[in-house]
């Protein structure tokens, strides 16, 4: 059975059945609407059950791709699809965001519904397709076209600068995409195949490494994104709907860091390794720098929106650390942060649905009214600075521990993000939860309902559950980050 080409492609179907729905009905029409949104979330919940039977059938002793599929598609080019310990519990991420968006935007999206609807459905899609991609062209097909909706639904559902943070969105990861795209035909004109298995052990000349790291460097420290060419993020997160922020942290900055560990590592081992100070330089001031920036936001979103930066910087030290210790961290640290992050952002979409303002001095003692949303955020919140027994800790340590063994100095600069991150986190939960109400507009806020409970649950179960387990996820990845290491050490004389 082919389950990752069901996987990747079944939210499909959930796109034929909400166009089907708008041929032989009214857009506008309330049972029409209503049959979209159960449309798309049941399709959204199909392709989770499949993921997870992906996930359960997967061997864990396999460092290689499993679940290969492959067939001729044009002028000698193949359809590849398989995963790897890597990129499995990437797809499953995905999958588990999906329906926990679909649900988040049940009320708050009241225009051009069917259309939304089809956006993260055809996004879903495309996002699975690049976890899956085993050929170059087909990972840059999936990889490109995937700011396509994002684009539409930052700039059609966003806020009142929505065009132009989709435009900026759009060229920053389409000028990076360019670059990457030249790097590709180089690759496929110097080797002769596409296949990403076969060019994971040809073996590059040095020189050319350089320019070829350089070009996939471009595109993916502009997805995760790395300082400095992450200004595009705060503006994107700010105006995107509360679903569209939740999938962008969540889900798209894990490109970028999965680009670096199925590509540049790999691929490029001698430019990797001649560029790893580089890499850290960048890093340390993304943690420092952003989570300085943090501190002075006075927009929920935004100041969230810059710790996601500061945490991606943490990612990037992991990945180049070049040992097994610092790989598993920054794979944990991504799917740590796809949870948490997602969950502060639902968090903002909470109050703002309540009051539509996301200005932190707007609020402040809605715990008097909100007990159990400010349990909820609480709880996200001490994730997000790494509180022992939260998903975040297990990524960060793993991370600063792979890095001490290479560069004492980044991994001790980068530890006064933690500090950095208590501060600016605690800090925006006093002002928000804490203290007596003071303005009167929020006297009649009310608490979470079932629906936002039901949303809450898995992410706070997996919040708790991969901070007391974190062997769940590494021993799925630990074969394969273990072949990834020894290649790369193999490879430049390690």
């Amino acid at each position: 059975m082919p389950i990752l080409s069901l996987i990747t492609y079944a939210p499909i179907l959930g796109v034929a059945g909400i166009l089907a729905l708008r041929l032989f009905g009214k857009a506008d029409d309330p049972r029409t609407i209503e049959a979209s949104k159960w449309i798309a979330l049941v399709t959204t919940l199909a392709t989770l059950a499949l993921s997870v039977l992906l996930v359960a059938q997967f061997d864990r002793n396999e460092p290689g791709f499993q679940f290969v599929e492959q067939a001729p598609w044009f002028a000698g080019l193949n359809y590849r699809m398989g995963v790897d310990g890597i990129s499995v519990l990437f797809v499953l991420l995905t999958a588990f965001l999906m329906p926990i968006c679909i649900a988040a935007s049940w009320k708050a999206i009241e225009k051009r519904v069917l259309e939304y609807m089809i956006a993260f459905l055809i996004l879903e899609t495309l996002v699975i397709g690049v976890f899956c991609a085993l050929d170059l062209i087909v990972f840059y097909i999936f990889f490109e076209f995937g700011l396509v909706p994002m684009f539409l639904i930052i700039g059609i559902w966003g806020g009142q600068r929505r065009v132009y943070a989709a435009f900026k969105f759009f060229l920053y990861t389409l000028l990076g995409s360019v670059l990457m795209l030249a790097a590709i035909l180089a690759m496929i004109g110097i080797s002769h195949t596409s296949s990403i298995p076969e060019l994971m052990v040809y073996h590059f000349d040095p020189k050319v490494q350089t320019w070829l790291w350089l070009a996939f460097f471009a595109s993916f420290a502009v997805k995760m994104p790395m300082w400095p060419v992450h200004t595009w993020l705060p503006d994107a997160h700010v105006e995107a709907p509360t679903a569209g922020s939740v999938i962008l942290a969540g889900i798209l900055l894990k490109m970028g860091g999965y680009g670096f560990l199925r590509f540049s590592l790999p691929m490029f081992p001698a430019a990797s390794h001649y560029f790893t100070p580089l890499v850290f330089a960048l890093s340390v001031i993304a943690v420092v720098y952003t989570s300085l920036v943090a501190f002075r936001q006075v927009d929920i979103k935004k100041l969230i929106a810059y710790s996601s930066v500061a945490h991606m910087g943490f990612v990037t030290m992991g990945i180049f650390s070049g040992n097994a210790v610092g790989e598993q961290g920054a794979i944990f640290q991504m799917l740590s942060h796809g949870v948490i992050s997602g969950a502060l952002f639902l968090c903002v979409g909470v109050v703002y649905d309540r009051m539509h303002t996301r200005e932190i001095a707007f609020y402040g003692g809605i715990v008097n009214r909100m007990p159990w949303y400010a349990a909820t955020f609480m709880l996200f919140t001490m994730g997000n600075v790494g509180l022992p027994g939260t998903s975040g800790f297990v990524g960060e340590i793993l991370t600063m521990t792979g890095t001490y063994g290479v560069s004492t100095w980044t991994a001790i600069v980068a530890a006064t993000g933690v500090i950095f991150s208590a501060v600016y986190a605690l800090s925006l939960y006093r002002r928000v939860v804490f203290g007596v109400i003071t303005n009167p507009k929020l006297a009649d806020i009310t608490d979470l309902d079932w629906r936002e409970v039901a949303i809450f649950a898995p992410l706070i179960a997996a919040t708790l559950v991969l901070g007391v387990q974190p062997g769940l996820v590494m021993n799925l990845t630990q074969a394969s980050v273990d072949h990834l290491v020894s290649a790369y050490q193999a490879a430049i004389g390690g």
